[in-house]
């Protein structure tokens, strides 16, 4: 048998241990059952895998970010006193496959059992219970302890390939949790705020915008080890790292978005701006690599953001509190339900049958359209854009210019340090492609030019003029709207909350709409020089 060095340990590991417990990257959950009591016959195991970093071109942040935090959970269950191994990919390399190194460590360790954490994608929990071992091993599912809504509840609660509602499901979580209630009605008397949460950043407001708290993690080894192994990436390399990779980190985050940026989180959060240096961070918590990961729980996030705002509510108005609650507590959530419940098929579905490719420079930025260029640049220089820039911005685009879900699903998979596939998927081909025909959304998020125009200041520097639908400097966003529309009319004219567009198209003449028609295909054309 293969005995390999493990020069990443620094301490003597015993020759056999009875159980083996493998840690993925995204279960950095510190508080969980596994981790409450000391077994010297228990070994954890938290490695770097050629196949979590090949399924797709990660961006090479994300990528060191997740080793980062895989090594710092390591040193600190060690810490603690529990038996831990470390590999890196110079180790777990040597093997053919993740099957293959898993053999070797039961075999190694002579361990009686495999346990593992049911993972939160389809892809790694079907690989798992996929395969086989020796007779004599024993192989054991636990759950992560990490989500709120329960991973039973979701067969309970959901149905494969009907629409639900995240509002009703956010209503029923906020009564089980007795979350911003009072008594069996909702604080305040309205279930959401989102009518107020929707304003612009003025001239004067972009001055106020904090700036981000960010870290100094020295990646300087992961970094060689990816261009060592050979790792396909994209986006910027940064060292020092500025995400939260331990999770002392994680709570310093979670602190400074309470006491900075709560404050104005819901008023401003479908806001943008290219006038601020921290146009990137504005007020958003940038939390979900820390919750994707684990390192964070969704309670601890929700109870320590509540009890700010008990203690601070001449600051924090209950607009703001709601509008964080809810993403946590709702759509995140709500989010995870819907692909468990909708895989494998999930993946697949394409309502619109869009079929373009992904223009270049969404991996480079460089594109005349301001507000592409920007949260595409985000993206690719932080591994992170905020939530309006994915949904209304680059989701807008790709669903508008009619772009295969495919290859914006890789695309967003890769580039965001807190994409996993969990809460990427129906974010994307849900939320903001609507390729699953309403599962997620009660309708498409299709927006002209005009949307732009009303929450950022993107239009005013912008080479295209957002005011022109078919001149030739005309927004491509404009013209691509309503081309959207026509094209997609017999699907979108049965769904009553999408029909009212129709009034308005049906409305210009009919020389109007073949000049918009013309020009939305001059633009299909041009895809690739916008």
């Amino acid at each position: 048998m293969r005995i390999l060095f493990f020069a990443s340990l620094s301490h003597v590991m015993k020759a056999s241990y009875k159980s083996i417990s493998w840690v993925f990257g995204d279960q950095l959950n510190s508080n969980h059952s596994w981790f409450k009591d000391h077994d010297v016959s228990r070994l954890f195991i938290i490695a770097e895998l050629p196949q979590e970093t090949s399924y797709c071109n990660h961006h090479v942040q994300k990528v060191a970010a997740f080793f980062a935090a895989m090594k710092n959970f390591a040193e600190s269950l060690q810490e603690s006193g529990h038996e831990v191994l470390h590999l890196t990919l110079d180790e777990t390399n040597e093997f053919k496959d993740f099957h293959e190194l898993i053999q070797h460590m039961l075999g190694q360790f002579s361990a009686q059992f495999f346990c593992y954490q049911r993972p939160d994608e389809y892809r790694l929990l079907n690989q798992l219970r996929s395969l086989t071992f020796a007779d004599h091993i024993e192989v054991k599912e636990f759950d992560t302890e990490h989500f709120l809504f329960s991973f039973d509840q979701i067969e309970r609660d959901f149905v494969s390939k009907k629409s639900h509602r995240m509002e009703s499901f956010y209503r029923r979580m906020r009564k089980g949790f007795n979350i911003l209630m009072d008594g069996s009605e909702p604080k305040g008397g309205a279930w959401n705020f989102d009518k107020q949460n929707r304003e612009k950043l003025k001239k004067d407001d972009v001055y106020s915008v904090p700036a981000p708290l960010t870290f100094e993690n020295d990646v300087s080894k992961i970094l060689t080890r990816i261009k060592t192994h050979k790792v396909p990436v994209i986006g910027r390399e940064m060292n020092p790292l500025i995400w939260p990779v331990n999770r002392d980190q994680a709570l310093e985050l979670l602190d400074f978005f309470c006491d900075r940026c709560l404050p104005s989180f819901g008023r401003y959060q479908d806001a943008m701006t290219a006038k601020s240096d921290h146009s990137w961070s504005l007020y958003h918590s940038r939390l979900s690599f820390a919750l994707n990961t684990k390192m964070l729980s969704p309670l601890e996030v929700i109870n320590t953001a509540l009890a700010r705002f008990e203690n601070s509510q001449d600051e924090i108005s209950l607009p703001q509190i709601e509008g964080f609650v809810r993403q946590i507590l709702g759509w995140r959530e709500f989010i995870r339900a819907i692909y468990w419940i909708n895989m494998p098929e999930y993946s697949e579905a394409n309502f619109f049958e869009s079929n373009r490719k992904l223009p270049d420079y969404f991996w480079t930025g460089n594109t005349k359209m301001r507000c592409l260029q920007s949260a595409i640049k985000d993206s690719l220089e932080y591994s992170y854009s905020h939530h309006i820039h994915r949904l209304m911005v680059t989701g807008n685009f790709c669903m508008l210019a009619g772009i295969h879900p495919d290859q914006v699903d890789d695309w967003y998979l890769g580039i965001y340090i807190d994409a996993i596939q969990w809460v990427e998927l129906p974010n994307t081909r849900g939320m903001s492609q609507y390729a699953d025909g309403g599962l997620v959304a009660s309708k498409p998020y299709a927006a002209s030019g005009n949307y732009i125009s009303k929450m950022s200041d993107y239009c005013t520097d912008c080479y295209y003029n957002v005011k022109e639908v078919t001149s030739e400097k005309a927004c491509p966003l404009n013209s691509l709207y309503w081309h959207f529309q026509s094209e997609n009319s017999t699907l979108l004219r049965r769904n009553p909350r999408a029909n009212l567009v129709f009034k308005s198209w049906d409305r210009k003449s009919e020389d109007d709409r073949n000049a918009i028609l013309l020009k939305a295909q001059e633009v299909i054309s041009s895809l690739e020089s916008l």
